[in-house]
């Protein structure tokens, strides 16, 4: 039975060492814990506090493969792209999609544009209409009231695009939304716009505190919270892979291109008709465009989320990417919301984030999104291209043969033996385990 154990209070205000003595006595052997922990520390304590100070409690990290993709073209630009990610055959499937497609253009993408979206949520006991009439003068109050804020984004060519009165009160009694969008340039803004929205929100019960002419009850706004959204429509980026028919001979030993262009298409169709294709479907396009987020120190659960409440906009949950086979040219693409930065955040504070970027050749917040996504469609087209020719876990099993043999605890000459042996054979947990102990028997 698990042992229940109790942190005292006041952990939060414990010194590292401390907190890290606390922790271990949870666990069966706390001495080996607090080693394992230690020995995944910094060694610069310098950098060590730096990571600490990203989060609250911290008493190590935890270590995540950084790899790279290379030669990856996006609109006749060539990239190295790092890619974060602890899943086998990931970044193998990207270059191996990458190299496929350079020989054939290249990806191409583009900005559909770049709106980020804010929403005051308030109540308010008044006529509709008698809000309508008044919204020009709350914008222009609201405007006035932030304009300290919004100057040196405006001077980058970015602040706020639009406030919009959303109607509710057919949901919820009395309430109202404003719907704010920006621009915010380089940076992902999530500091920016909730300080503008917690403005506002003083702002619009100031406004009606001074209109006289309402009823008493009128003036009252209810201000239920400031927050930006992450759910980022109009912030959207579109990429795609094309070529003639002709060129996908040979993908498949057993299909001329055109066919297997047509069994493509297929397989994605289904993720548009399948909620459960279309999970795992999208699941592989993140695989992706998350570990290009989690290498540039963006936020990988917002993207997420917004791809996600992305990908059910027409009422059903469905593939975000889509295939077109037109005049015999095969083509491919991915049209995904992504709001990303590359200044402010960890995009400056993290050094393998700061890094990541001058990789990639110190792209704008634009171009980031352009590769983002990019690795994303290359990801989604090796997993179906995999899965309507040879199977997925041919390709993926001989990946993570490395993490069964060193979960089997196999030595480097075991490793090599075992290699050689699985090199045209399937690959599972069980069969490399009867390898093992086939060969030591031996």
């Amino acid at each position: 039975m698990r042992k229940i154990t109790h942190i005292r209070k006041g952990f939060s205000k414990l010194l590292k060492e401390d907190k890290l003595k606390a922790v271990a006595e949870c666990v069966k052997n706390p001495s080996e814990f607090i080693s394992l922990l230690k020995s995944f520390w910094h060694s610069d304590e310098e950098k060590q506090k730096q990571f600490d100070e990203f989060s609250e409690n911290t008493i190590s990290n935890f270590h995540v493969p950084y790899g790279v993709s290379p030669n990856v073209i996006i609109n006749d630009e060539t990239y190295i792209v790092p890619m974060v990610i602890e899943e086998s055959s990931v970044v193998a499937a990207a270059s191996a999609a990458a190299k496929f497609w350079g020989d054939r253009g290249g990806f191409h993408a583009e900005i559909v544009d770049v709106k980020k979206v804010g929403q005051v949520h308030f109540c308010w006991k008044g006529e509709k209409d008698t809000l309508t009439k008044l919204m020009p003068d709350i914008k222009a109050e609201l405007l006035k009231n932030t304009a300290s804020i919004t100057e040196k984004m405006e001077k980058r060519g970015g602040g706020i695009l639009d406030i919009e009165l959303i109607d509710f009160t057919d949901k919820i009694d009395n309430y109202y939304q404003l719907r704010v969008t920006f621009n915010t340039c380089d940076s992902m803004g999530a500091n920016f716009i909730n300080s503008i929205l917690e403005n506002f929100g003083h702002s619009l019960q100031d406004f009606f505190l001074r209109q006289d002419n309402l009823k008493e009850d009128e003036r009252e706004v209810e201000i239920v919270m400031c927050i930006l959204s992450n759910y980022t429509p109009e912030c959207l980026v579109k990429v795609w892979v094309e070529c003639d028919v002709k060129q996908l001979d040979g993908v498949d030993e057993k299909l001329d291109g055109k066919a297997f262009a047509e069994k493509f298409k297929k397989a994605v169709d289904i993720a548009h008709v399948d909620v459960y294709r279309a999970t795992t479907h999208n699941k592989g396009i993140y695989n992706g465009i998350d570990a290009v987020v989690i290498a540039t120190g963006n936020d990988f659960r917002a993207v997420e989320a917004a791809g996600h409440s992305y990908a059910a906009r027409n009422g059903r949950y469905e593939s975000l990417s889509y295939v077109e086979i037109k005049d015999d040219i095969f083509r491919f693409t991915l049209e995904v919301p992504l709001a990303l930065g590359t200044v402010g955040g960890l995009t400056s504070l993290h050094p393998l984030a700061k890094q990541s970027l001058e990789l990639m050749g110190n792209p704008s917040a634009r171009q980031l999104m352009m590769i983002a996504a990019t690795m994303g469609l290359a990801n989604n087209y090796a997993a179906v291209k995999s899965l309507t020719t040879k199977g997925i876990q041919q390709g993926h099993m001989k990946m993570h043969l490395a993490n069964i043999l060193n979960q089997l605890g196999a030595t480097e000459n075991e490793k090599t033996l075992a290699i050689e042996y699985f090199k045209d054979k399937i690959v599972s947990y069980s069969e490399v385990e009867k390898f093992l102990q086939l060969i030591i028997t031996k």
